[in-house]
């Protein structure tokens, strides 16, 4: 067999000419130390904050000390099986997750891994955990309501499209029951909601993810879930990563309203990760940065110019208070970060009252600007009525006698306090608020039995609904209460009264319920 010296010689210029150097180059350290969720690493000099890494055993981790002769990494996954002396090499990427439409209907770590046994999520996208926040001229003023479904809160502390309401309380006040009426009342109103359980017990996101399931509401929702028996590193990104999620349909110009649920486990979470790291503890052992930790992750939320495309991100960041303290480190940090609070009283659930809100305490920084025009006309004096009635009724509790002009208050307030109770779950739409404060502030229920002021309330509004639907499309169409709007209502409350009056006075006059 003969060899042509012409067809190797061209085989093997080919194949020199098509060489490439390609060196790939990583930095790799040794691990020192490794427990708790943390380790420290030897070697990896040229390491930046918040940069990935990975072990020999294929965890990952990200860089969350810079010290001089080595580096302190946050362990995310299984630290038991990273041993000393292991390897360890740094990817050059900041910590990121997947984003966009894929992730929708899902429920999944705070690393993006599904968690609901639908199978992988499938998407393009990725975004840093950590994005910087919207500049000042990146954002306009709220002026958009983003309505709750709640009455006592779109009446008195209203919430707008990129504002960041806290809710505030001690533990089962009906935090989370609020902020989970606010995603049911999204519905049909083309906004994508983010809910974070962060250091919470998994059976009570399962609880959440099945009443959403139920309410039809995972069609427009993404849950991220890091439950209390997850390492502190999950719990402490679990916000970022939900904010990430949300960031990417804001700048796509879309709506989004994203739940933390709660903020005082993430800060508790973030003091052992800083404990653990040798960090210097400040103020009730918390690190000197926690304030930082919280305002980095809700300046996120905004109403973006229209510049940017105009989408926003509304945050109703929780905080769960120790005995009602108010005053108590993390919640006055947070507070001062947020445009107001919803602050929900352990007396007033235990009296009845759901949404326990408490009226003197609770404010939103935004106020009317967050209401449609015929809120705001019927909601105006809403709040001075409610704290002049808790005085009268303190006072009343003296047992002196009251005259006619004071009992009547008196009277209206309690049937005003029985008409902003809500069943949970079931959100209100806004026209039908209106009616239902209109109605209560001017006296249309003062002759109703207390107790059966929800049911006459149920009765109007199927009245309005059915036989004077004009008045409610009206409302519907203009968001406003003109002086012909107003007549209109009044003329319908009035029939409705005539029909009525028998079936609720009599119930009175036969002393089967009492006025009060």
């Amino acid at each position: 067999m003969k060899f042509k010296a012409d067809e190797i010689a061209s085989v093997i210029q080919k194949e020199v000419e098509s060489f490439g150097s390609q060196l790939e180059t990583r930095e790799v350290g040794i691990v020192t130390e490794v427990g708790d969720g943390i380790a420290r690493c030897y070697g990896l000099a040229g390491a930046m904050a918040g940069e990935m890494v990975e072990f020999s055993s294929g965890v990952q981790g990200f860089v969350f000390n810079l010290e001089e002769n080595s580096v302190g990494v946050v362990v995310l996954g299984d630290y038991l099986t990273i041993n000393e002396a292991d390897e360890v090499k740094s990817l050059g990427t900041l910590l990121s997750v997947p984003v966009g439409d894929a992730m929708v209907g899902r429920v999944v770590d705070p690393l993006g891994n599904p968690l609901d046994g639908k199978g992988p999520i499938v998407s393009g996208d990725r975004r840093p955990l950590e994005t910087a926040a919207p500049g000042v001229v990146g954002r306009q003023p709220v002026k958009q309501p983003m309505q709750t479904g709640i009455k006592a809160i779109d009446a008195m502390t209203p919430v707008g499209r990129g504002q960041r309401e806290l809710i505030i309380g001690d533990r089962k006040t009906g935090k989370t029951a609020i902020a989970i009426d606010a995603i049911l009342n999204q519905k049909g109103k083309d906004v994508i909601c983010v809910y974070v359980g962060c250091g919470v017990r998994a059976s009570s996101i399962a609880g959440v993810v099945e009443t959403l399931t139920e309410h039809g509401a995972m069609d427009y929702t993404i849950v991220v879930a890091a439950t209390s028996s997850d390492p502190a590193s999950m719990q402490y990104i679990a916000p970022y990563a939900g904010a990430s999620m949300a960031e990417y349909f804001m700048y796509n110009g879309k709506h989004t309203l994203i739940v933390y649920d709660d903020l005082s486990k993430q800060a508790v979470a973030y003091r052992e990760l800083s404990l653990l790291m040798r960090r210097p503890p400040g103020r009730e052992a918390y690190p000197g940065d926690v304030f930082y930790c919280h305002s980095r992750l809700l300046e996120r939320s905004a109403k973006l110019s229209d510049e940017l495309g105009g989408g926003s991100m509304t945050a109703l960041p929780i905080i769960e208070t120790l005995e009602g303290e108010v005053s108590a480190y993390i919640p006055t940090n947070v507070i001062s970060i947020t445009d107001g609070q919803i602050y929900l009283e352990p007396d007033l659930f235990f009296s009845g009252v759901r949404p326990a809100v408490n009226v003197g305490i609770s404010v939103s920084r935004v106020g009317g600007n967050a209401q449609i025009k015929a809120m705001k006309k019927v909601s105006g004096s809403l709040k001075l009525d409610l704290a002049a009635f808790r005085e009268l009724e303190a006072f009343a509790q003296l047992g002196t006698e009251l005259d006619k002009a004071t009992q009547q208050q008196l009277d209206r307030g309690y049937r005003m306090v029985e008409l902003l109770k809500q069943p949970q779950y079931q959100p209100m739409e806004v026209e039908d608020q209106v009616m239902s404060i209109y109605a209560g502030s001017n006296g249309y229920f003062d002759k109703v039995p207390v107790s059966r002021v929800p049911e006459a309330e149920k009765n109007m509004l199927q009245f309005m609904s059915d036989q004077k639907s004009e008045v409610r499309d009206r409302i519907v169409e203009t968001q406003a209460l003109d002086d012909e709007g107003i007549e209109m209502l009044k003329n319908a409350l009035e029939e409705w009264w005539v029909q009525v009056h028998k079936q609720f006075e009599n119930a009175e006059e036969a002393g089967l319920v009492s006025a009060s």
